[in-house]
């Protein structure tokens, strides 16, 4: 192939790529009383945008009307299609927890969905609805972006006001000259996905909650030095000092509570209603500025008063981010580390696998271990372990390192008369306290539960690698210990059938290795529930959820509050096979460990992994 040929080639497959990605996906988020000041945003893209590109503008909402959608597509033409798209489901995982200040809604948190939502799109402008766009948008959205997560513009007001930069320093860490206005947002919508940004976001709202510039916040620092900052004319606030002349200007952005819509005098109000008097709701736009109050004036002035104090506060609030992200600063690497491995096995799908490496330990043989001792030596080490152990966890309650703010559904121990299998996610060494501690209180009822035990399933390295103190109560505290040995296990399995036949509890971990501190449920493994299904017992769904205590441990990390939640007991079907019944029990187990995760901290249920690695088998 000659040289020039190779060259058409490239052209091609250059204008093939351009073809393929001609669409500028625009979005837009309001709700029905900001409809209609984004039809005059809407209107300023058609008429300085340029007619050799297609556009399709987005407007997310919650329950906008028909009347109103109908008054903006009917603005759509051969180059602009409009739709409206309803992220009600989206918002509901998450909205209890958005902090929402003054003149803004939970709208300005929509933005955060448009990667996921539409994952036909590379990349895609936002644009907020208190803009007027007197350049051609397609400019702003040929920029390249490379792997960079966003194009954006310095904020000014914070560039230009004292207490504002202070705030962006001193609470977020952020150089007051990097911090980025998020009116308008070039996204990359590949990297927000591959990298999880929407999860690391909803994560972020479990961290801090930012009340001061709020989803503005959370972005600048999700996309901490990984933006680019275009010509600022594509950003241009009118509050404050304009970043270009006027005559340069690519958008226009009403930014803060003096809008021209509300305020004859506003400046720069005459680029808005150039394009107000083209659109439908001109008569309305108007008459709600002729209509707007004295006493409404009087609240914009406050909420900028209310903004500075807000600031004021959280500088020097003891406990605001930055405060807290530098306490933390010296949390141990070997944890940090840990934390960096769970991550990476969740991105793997290595759900059933040990974050931890486990020391070695000597294989469990039949001849060392008598599974149900009922010697009288034995019953008095047993009781002596019990008195250990409760002096132990005691003296961990007492020293905040143990920290059990509720148990919820007690009364579904009490449901269950006749034993079951108890299952319970697992995150840390002391979580089987918590369980232990639940289990005494369900038993003080009528029902004579006082009689039953809890055996716990544990792993072989426990039972036989543990010296001294804690190997003790491994070895006298209603233990069943696993074996890599068969023999062994033939026992375990005796033991346990025997354990449930008598009417007591067994408690296992069906997910396998302990992940510390992981707070969601994780695939389950049949063993738990195989062992119920054999044995006609119910399984007795546990799931503790935590939050941050306000103790640091010795690692340099708050000491998790821990929530216990009894599930309802799930009760295998005698007319089912016992495999059908252990698939079935499992399912509705994780079902109801997933609904509590949901519920408590009110966020959809996600891996990193692809969807096939969760194998909930």
């Amino acid at each position: 192939m000659e040289l020039k040929d190779l060259k058409i080639t490239e052209i091609k497959e250059d204008i093939k790529q351009y073809t393929k990605h001609a669409e500028i996906p625009i979005f837009f988020a309001c709700d029905e009383k900001f409809v209609k000041y984004t039809m005059v945003s809407i209107k300023s893209i058609m008429e300085n945008a340029s007619r050799n590109r297609k556009y399709h503008i987005y407007i997310l909402h919650m329950g906008i009307g028909i009347p109103a959608q109908s008054r903006v597509t009917a603005m759509a033409d051969a180059e602009f299609e409009i739709d409206f798209v309803d992220v009600t489901d989206k918002m509901k995982s998450i909205e209890t927890k958005l902090p929402i200040r003054d003149y803004y809604s939970n709208t300005t948190y929509f933005r955060l969905f448009i990667p996921e939502m539409f994952p036909q799109y590379r990349k895609a402008l936002y644009v907020d609805s208190d803009t007027i766009i007197v350049g051609d948008i397609s400019e702003l959205y040929d920029h390249k972006l490379g792997k960079l997560y966003a194009g954006v513009c310095p904020d000014r007001v914070v560039a230009q006001n004292d207490i504002l930069g202070d705030y962006v320093e001193k609470v977020l860490g952020i150089k007051r000259e990097k911090y980025f206005n998020a009116g308008v947002m070039l996204i990359n919508c590949t990297q927000f996905r591959e990298n999880h940004l929407l999860d690391e976001f909803i994560e972020m709202l479990h961290i801090y909650l930012f009340v001061v510039a709020q989803d503005q916040d959370y972005l600048n620092l999700i996309c901490q030095d990984q933006v680019t900052y275009v010509d600022p004319k594509w950003n241009a606030q009118v509050f404050g000092e304009l970043a270009c002349p006027i005559s340069e200007v690519g958008i226009l952005h009403y930014n803060m509570a003096a809008k021209p819509w509300h305020y004859e005098d506003c400046r720069l109000a005459e680029y808005f209603w150039k394009y107000a008097r083209q659109v439908s709701e001109y008569d309305a736009i108007h008459k709600e500025m002729e209509n707007y109050t004295e006493e409404q004036k009087k609240e914009d002035s406050m909420s900028g008063d209310k903004l500075i104090a807000l600031a004021v506060s959280e500088i020097n609030n003891e406990d605001n981010y930055l405060r807290r992200m530098n306490k933390q600063a010296g949390k141990s690497e070997e944890k940090l580390a840990l934390i960096k491995k769970m991550e990476q096995m969740e991105r793997e799908g290595r759900f059933s696998e040990d974050c931890q490496v486990n020391p070695p330990a000597p294989t469990l043989m039949p001849e060392d271990i008598n599974y149900l001792p009922h010697s009288l030596t034995n019953a008095m080490q047993t009781k002596y372990a019990f008195k250990i152990a409760r002096w132990f966890v005691n003296t961990l309650i007492k020293k905040k390192q143990l920290i059990i703010k509720e148990y919820k559904g007690v009364e579904n121990i009490k449901a269950v008369k006749d034993g079951a299998v108890i299952t319970c996610n697992h995150f840390n060494p002391f979580d089987s306290f918590a369980i232990t501690l639940a289990f005494e209180e369900g038993k003080l009822n009528k029902y004579k539960l006082h009689k039953k035990r809890m055996y716990r399933v544990i792993r072989e390295g426990n039972y036989t690698g543990f010296p001294g103190f804690y190997g003790f109560l491994m070895r006298h505290c209603y233990t069943l210990p696993l074996s890599s040995n068969f023999k062994t296990m033939e026992k375990f399995i005796t033991s346990v059938d025997s354990v449930l036949q008598k009417g007591h509890f067994l408690l296992v971990y069906p997910e396998q290795g302990m992940w510390w501190n992981y707070k969601k449920p994780r695939p389950l493994q049949k063993g738990a529930f195989t062992f119920a299904a054999r044995n006609n017992k119910p399984v007795l769904p546990v799931f503790i959820t935590m939050e941050d205590s306000n103790v640091l441990d010795e690692d340099g990390f708050y000491v998790q509050e821990y929530t216990v939640h009894f599930c309802e007991p799930i009760y295998p079907d005698p007319e089912k096979k016992r495999a059908v019944n252990a698939r079935e029990m499992m399912d509705k187990n994780y079902e109801a460990w997933k609904k509590v995760y949901e519920d408590t901290y009110k966020i959809p249920l996600t891996y990193s992994c692809p969807d096939s690695m969760v194998v909930n088998r």
